[in-house]
């Protein structure tokens, strides 16, 4: 029976309409920064926790906007599904202020039509996500 791992990720995009995606060490996919709520968080109180940690951006759990909670094959865990609660951040943000932290080996900011010329996203961003976000920008 596979395990269910909840997570809470989010979607930033810089003034030139790229999405940020991360690389944790020790992994080959390219994900949203974000992780685990830790007992008693709510999912965007992870959310805006895991962008400080490993983006250093501070952002606010009530700024954030929810554009859905999906469930799929989990990048970096054998024989694990994730429940993943996704938001997006106000606004845009300069690359130049984003950094990587924490586990964050490599950062990537994409533009969401190039998605498919990239063989290393993980399967939340390809399967859900990114499908979402063309939708709604069509």
């Amino acid at each position: 029976m596979k395990k269910i791992l909840r997570v809470s990720a989010v979607c930033i995009y810089d003034p030139a309409g790229r999405l940020l995606t991360v690389r944790k060490q020790g992994t080959s996919k390219f994900m949203h920064p974000g992780g685990k709520p830790e007992p008693g968080e709510s999912a965007a109180e992870a959310g805006v926790r895991e962008l400080s940690e490993e983006v250093g951006l501070k952002i606010t759990a009530v700024d954030l906007e929810l554009i859905g909670v999906w469930t799929g094959t989990a990048a970096n865990e054998s024989n694990t599904d994730i429940e993943a609660t996704v938001f997006t951040a106000p606004g845009t943000w300069d690359p130049a202020e984003i950094h990587p932290a924490a586990e964050i080996a490599e950062l990537r900011w994409m533009h969401l039509d190039a998605a498919a010329d990239f063989d290393d996203l993980a399967p939340l961003l390809t399967e859900y996500v990114l499908p979402h976000l063309t939708n709604l920008n069509n």
